[in-house]
């Protein structure tokens, strides 16, 4: 069994902002699935499916970003799943927009919603596919990620769809250093 999670924000005040890039990218891999994520339970909407034998959860936390962790762990006991078989879906700042990549372990990096993960199921090594937004050193970090997505930037996120739903396809049967090695190029 996996679980794939996006993080964002809940609510239509939060769309299309850079904070919800887990939200975009899982809705729209759920979308090639023909299926909804729709299930309200957990502090989050969840749906279940299989794929290639395995079963597949769909999260998206309901209890804003920097509450994510609850929606995480409250999935994780109920369906008895480790840690070595989530991939969290996140923005990141570091990461010029356009940009993703794959990470086995790590700290935060300030990202409170990745905080609150660790803190519930109280390590740092577990997988993430970090999706780039820039940065803007002239804007507060807070307000920045509640922005809107501009036009081009989404634009540009448009044309990943098809590699991020590919990465999710992989993460199903892959080993994680061998998805790494292939997707991850500097």
């Amino acid at each position: 069994m996996k679980l794939i999670v996006g993080l964002g924000n809940p609510g239509k005040e939060y769309e299309n902002t850079r904070h919800n890039m887990g939200f975009f990218f899982i809705d729209n891999y759920a979308k090639s699935k023909n299926i909804e994520i729709k299930t309200k339970k957990f502090n989050g909407l969840l749906t279940e499916f299989v794929d290639k034998n395995e079963k597949i959860i769909l999260l998206k936390p309901q209890t804003y970003m920097n509450l994510s962790g609850e929606s995480v762990r409250k999935v994780m006991d109920f369906y008895k799943i480790s840690t070595d078989d989530i991939l969290i879906i996140s923005d990141d700042l570091d990461l010029p927009i356009g940009n993703y990549r794959l990470k086995s372990k790590g700290s935060c990096g300030g990202h409170n919603g990745l905080r609150n993960i660790e803190q519930h199921i109280d390590t740092q090594n577990y997988k993430r596919l970090k999706i780039g937004i820039s940065k803007d050193n002239e804007v507060d970090t807070k307000d920045y990620v509640l922005s809107k997505i501009s036009k081009k930037d989404k634009e540009l996120l448009e044309l990943m769809i098809p590699t991020i739903n590919e990465i999710l396809d992989n993460f199903i049967d892959t080993d994680f250093e061998v998805l790494m090695s292939k997707y991850n190029h500097k």
